[in-house]
């Protein structure tokens, strides 16, 4: 058997040249388009799921800030009533004067409780930045001053911790 290039051996491959070029740009043009489309479902696909990723975060900030918060006022409310009934042993040895001031600070601080306890966590954060707004100033300070007051307790319970 005999090809345009000579005589056919046993090892010769034969070659068919395409009829058509135009198919196999149309072909090539519909691949083109098929991956397009494959990378837009891939991105928005991405897209979806980074959604829902964000959303789950969001509802685990929100049960732990809620955990917070009613920690918060747990102790808050411990603490007014441990100023309350200090109040008692202040009237006292110092006088009735300054046990009202203990009584009004219990008060106060039972008020605050409350206060906490009547907002959802979105509203608390509200009021955070309005108040950072307003006073950034007091708002550093204040952040200084918890700042240290976290330090100096982590610090006593490593020291406790080593010394036991």
């Amino acid at each position: 058997m005999a090809n345009e290039n000579g005589p056919a051996g046993d090892n010769d491959v034969q070659f068919t040249p395409a009829t058509d070029l135009g198919t196999d740009r149309t072909t090539a043009a519909s691949d083109a388009t098929l991956t397009e489309e494959k990378a837009r479902g891939a991105r928005e696909l991405v897209k979806d799921e980074a959604g829902k990723l964000t959303g789950q975060a969001g509802d685990r900030l929100r049960a732990f800030a809620d955990d917070g918060k009613s920690r918060a006022t747990g102790f808050l409310d411990e603490l007014a009533k441990s100023i309350e009934d200090a109040a008692g042993t202040i009237d006292d040895k110092v006088g009735a004067q300054f046990g009202g001031y203990a009584r009004n600070a219990s008060g106060a601080v039972t008020n605050f409780a409350e206060s906490l306890r009547g907002k959802e966590v979105d509203d608390l954060l509200e009021d955070a930045r309005e108040f950072v707004r307003k006073s950034p100033g007091v708002a550093i300070g204040a952040a200084a001053a918890v700042g240290f007051v976290v330090a100096r307790v982590l610090r006593s319970g490593i020291d406790e911790g080593r010394g036991a």
